[in-house]
């Protein structure tokens, strides 16, 4: 099952990578997002009426989730490394400014046909592994009431032992003080500063993680990491940025993960979701204030070093608490709902990244600025306005309450009076 997810993230890259329009990017990534984001988030959260399950054998079950996303990126990343030095071998294009229209070679379309034509495998595979896992657990006992069942799957995914207790599932179900819905005053006490503290971190988080992924290259040729598009023909610039690319993930995206397995049932997910987006703003405002320093030749392994730190802290903080905690705080039966509108709101960043920070990125200079672009408020601005973002997350993880070493009728409240609730609330 943790292979459907690292299928689907890596076609998800294969795809956004290899996405001929701009404009079409969006929607590529919340299509391939959404359907699996809050899937596989309820498959890890067993209700309370299966005995011998404890926390320590959920959060690392939903946590290999996330460095199966590392996987996908590299690979990806990887892919796009191999198919375009491959087709840089065999043509030999003069560079943009030596002769525009032959530096775009005929067959180079093939470099993003290929890539997109080998996603769609892992894309299959998807499909394949998740029609071969069983009904979410909760709507197994809660819906259906077969807390057999229940147990017989949870035993299977999570490689424990459990047994069923039915006295406690009719007790649950039978219960309809908290039948509450989405859309009622009961919810909305309850849980509408946490549902707005997910969507906004989630939200925030995206426009600040994937707009420096949609705007890498500009970053990278500014700093001269990589050369001048007008210096390149087409194929070397997908090579050189594919290079630049795997190589900030492979330093800053791989470990980070792992740190996050390790250290979020010790440290807690608001510390690391507070912790992740300080260190953001930080080292956002640490390259964006003095950005002059950083474009001259001496010092741009430092620049390299301090923009993997971002993503560092992106990754082993809200990048991996934004995905765990929704799943986490809300009720069983809204709780994939409550995932899905958090990161329905993350997903809306692909509009504002794509639409938004590629062009606000441009030089202020109309001669300086990409074919086909306007000007911009330059690399400096924004990541100056990205810092701002990444403090407005800090301000927003407030509402988002600690669920570290609680069950999860603990930390939603599901079985609790409003009084009872209202009480804890004050505490």
């Amino acid at each position: 099952m943790s292979c459907s997810w690292s299928y689907a993230r890596l076609a998800r890259v294969f795809l956004l990578a290899a996405m001929p329009r701009l404009s079409f990017r969006p929607f590529a990534s919340s299509g391939s997002g959404l359907g699996l984001v809050s899937e596989v988030t309820i498959h890890f959260q067993p209700p309370s009426c299966l005995s011998m399950l404890t926390r320590r054998h959920v959060v690392p079950s939903l946590l290999q989730f996330l460095p199966c996303k590392v996987f996908g990126i590299l690979a990806g990343g990887i892919f796009g490394i191999i198919v375009s030095s491959a087709f840089k071998a065999k043509f030999d294009a003069p560079t943009y400014k030596e002769n525009a229209l032959a530096s775009t070679v005929p067959l180079a379309d093939y470099v993003w046909h290929i890539i997109v034509m080998v996603g769609a495998l892992p894309a299959a595979l998807t499909y394949y592994w998740r029609m071969k896992m069983p009904e979410t657990v909760r709507y197994t006992t809660l819906v259906a009431k077969n807390t057999k069942q229940a147990a017989i799957d949870m035993s299977k995914v999570l490689e424990v032992d459990l047994e069923a207790k039915e006295q406690k599932v009719e007790q649950l179900t039978d219960d309809k003080s908290n039948q509450f819905g989405l859309f009622t005053k009961k919810f909305l006490r309850r849980h509408g500063l946490h549902l707005l503290g997910t969507m906004s971190t989630w939200f925030l988080l995206d426009i600040a993680f994937y707009s420096k992924n949609l705007f890498q290259k500009d970053i990278f040729s500014a700093i001269g990491w990589i050369s001048k598009a007008e210096t390149m023909n087409a194929i070397e610039e997908v090579y050189r940025i594919a290079k630049a690319q795997t190589l900030i993930a492979l330093c800053s995206t791989v470990p980070d993960y792992w740190f996050t397995v390790a250290l979020i049932d010790r440290m807690g997910r608001f510390a690391i979701q507070l912790m992740g987006f300080f260190f953001m703003t930080v080292f956002m405002f640490a390259l964006a204030i003095p950005y002059e320093h950083w474009t001259h030749k001496d010092n741009r392994i430092g620049f390299v070093v301090m923009y993997s730190l971002t993503f560092f802290f992106a990754n082993f903080g809200p990048n991996a608490t934004t995905f765990v905690v929704p799943a986490e705080i809300f009720p069983a039966r809204l709780r994939s709902t409550c995932h899905g509108i958090s990161a329905v709101a993350g997903k809306l960043e692909t509009i504002v990244g794509a639409f938004g920070f590629l062009y606000m990125s441009q030089n202020k200079e109309r001669t300086k600025t990409d074919a086909g672009y306007p000007p911009g408020i330059g690399v400096r601005n924004a990541l100056l306005v990205l810092g701002f973002i990444n403090f407005f997350g800090i301000v927003f993880t407030f509402l988002v309450p600690e669920s570290k070493g609680k069950s999860l009728e603990e930390i939603s409240g599901e079985n609790e009076t409003d009084e009872g609730f209202s009480a804890k609330s004050r505490a």
